[in-house]
């Protein structure tokens, strides 16, 4: 199995006014690699005021970490109605440099970026990252959402970054200033390789070239905290690469791991 990374900023959530936490989707990608791909290493970066807050529970997981400092941790509060997530963005982390990037993520050639919104990871960073052959899954909302302070603000104002993502994971919020439509065929517009449409308990949909498939979801009772399911479908998705495994599979294996992170919510 190719060496896989994950980085990304570490936040500090507030979710439905209780006590602050630790999350991200660096945090929730190495929580699910820690259980998949025990050769994976984490990059993360947050404030020094927040290290001893934030990194224990990471480093806890059981991955080589390393840290990267940030003048501001990155800081949500958020409640959810059903599955609709409501946040406001209250502080944002610095942007990740080229040549930090690159240092962080070491030999890896599989690299989960966890952007949390689009100046996280610059174009000149993406790029650098996905230069030596290395295979980039990105989250959509870290490339639509605005860094302004808030309630979450998107548009489609992305630049060229998708030229650098091989694996691009989106939700239907995400698909409507990207390509104004909720179409799965309608993603293959943005030129990616892989597109992964999550839509909560209908399921996802797997949109490459070479067709569209839909993968049903996993039943969960009583989901109380869905917080980081997207980001364990993503970790899982790109770890099932990484061992060889097809898109629709991988997709598969996916869907049972953010099942699991539902049920031990």
């Amino acid at each position: 199995m190719s060496r896989i990374a994950a980085i990304g900023h570490l936040s500090r959530d507030v979710v439905a006014g209780g006590e602050p936490r630790p999350g991200g989707p660096v945090f929730y990608a190495a929580r699910a690699l820690a259980h998949l791909a025990p050769n994976a290493h984490v990059a993360a970066s947050c404030s020094a005021a927040h290290r001893e807050e934030l990194l224990p529970a990471l480093e806890g997981l059981g991955l080589p970490v390393r840290w990267y400092e940030s003048s501001e941790t990155t800081q949500y509060s958020f409640e959810y109605e059903g599955e609709e997530r409501i946040m406001r963005q209250t502080a944002v982390g610095d942007p990740w440099s080229a040549a930090q990037a690159v240092e962080a993520v070491r030999d890896a050639r599989w690299v989960h970026v966890g952007a949390l919104t689009r100046t996280d990871f610059p174009e000149e960073t993406l790029a650098a990252l996905a230069s030596q052959g290395r295979t980039l899954l990105v989250d959509a909302q870290g490339l639509v959402r605005r860094p302004t302070l808030g309630p979450l603000e998107m548009d489609a104002d992305v630049g060229a970054v998708l030229a650098y993502v091989t694996i691009l994971k989106l939700n239907e919020e995400e698909t409507e200033p990207l390509v104004g439509s909720t179409a799965p065929e309608d993603l293959r517009a943005l030129g990616v390789p892989e597109i992964l449409l999550t839509l909560g308990s209908r399921g996802s949909f797997v949109v490459t070239s070479e067709g569209i498939e839909h993968v049903d979801a996993h039943e969960v009772l009583d989901a109380r905290d869905p917080t980081g399911a997207g980001d364990t479908f993503a970790a899982a998705y790109l770890a099932a690469r990484a061992f060889g495994e097809d898109p629709v599979a991988a997709a598969h294996e996916a869907t049972a791991a953010a099942a699991n992170l539902l049920r031990a919510n």
